[in-house]
């Protein structure tokens, strides 16, 4: 099997994955090709879509690969989606955030930071499988813990939960915003404002989650790459 014939593999691996698939998982599949060179493949087939002006390139999101569509055809996207963008409100958007800062997190923990009753946020983010339950935490009442899912990455075309922005990034992109030093320790500062961020970049035509998805026919588009906004 010659390089090309593995290129054409990894290439039909991603498309009929029906989710992001890794490097590591791509050389499991493929005989005698280790996950390095399954990543020098993926940037093989990206340079040759640019340089045929295709429609679509392979992003790494969630620990894998997908084929999706570039933020220039969104709108025309848009246009042939059956199902209704991925609608958070402030609160979920808020909620969403100290739960990706501080998990594992507690119920409690996110209402001390919130000042308000988070019980119905927190069952919506799960039931949108944005969050999820990952255990108890071993004190008197043993109360449930929660943290981010995959489709969280997905969502917000993370890699790796590493990739969410620090209290640097937040001070860049607010500058007038308050946000100083001495603000370091305060989660909600933080977690409220990387959550209006990326509650503003999702809600736009143009950015990476209103993409189109190249993938199986069976796997809807919505669940794969869905717009984000604010609810009214």
């Amino acid at each position: 099997m010659d390089q090309s014939d593995k290129r054409r593999i990894v290439e039909a691996l991603i498309l009929g994955s029906s989710e992001p698939i890794s490097a590591a998982r791509l050389a499991e599949i493929i005989p005698y090709l280790k996950p390095a060179k399954a990543k020098e493949l993926v940037a093989e087939l990206n340079a040759d879509y640019i340089a045929q002006h295709r429609s679509f390139e392979i992003c790494e999101v969630a620990g894998g690969y997908r084929v999706r569509t570039l933020a220039e055809f969104a709108p025309y996207l848009q246009q042939t989606q059956k199902t209704r963008p991925l609608r958070l409100s402030q609160a979920a958007l808020e909620t969403l955030a100290i739960v990706a800062y501080r998990q594992p997190v507690t119920r409690y923990e996110v209402e001390t930071i919130r000042g308000v009753d988070a019980g119905a946020v927190v069952r919506g983010l799960i039931e949108r499988k944005l969050v999820r339950i990952a255990g108890h935490r071993e004190v008197p009442g043993r109360p449930m813990l929660y943290a981010t899912t995959r489709r969280f990455l997905e969502v917000f075309e993370l890699n790796k939960l590493e990739e969410l922005p620090t209290l640097r990034d937040l001070q860049e992109l607010f500058p007038e915003g308050g946000l100083s030093e001495s603000d370091s320790d305060d989660e909600e500062t933080s977690a409220s404002a990387a959550a209006t961020e990326a509650g503003a970049d999702f809600g736009s035509d143009s950015d990476a989650a209103s993409k189109g998805v190249a993938s199986a026919p069976t796997e809807p588009a919505s669940d794969v790459s869905p717009a984000v906004s604010f609810a009214e």
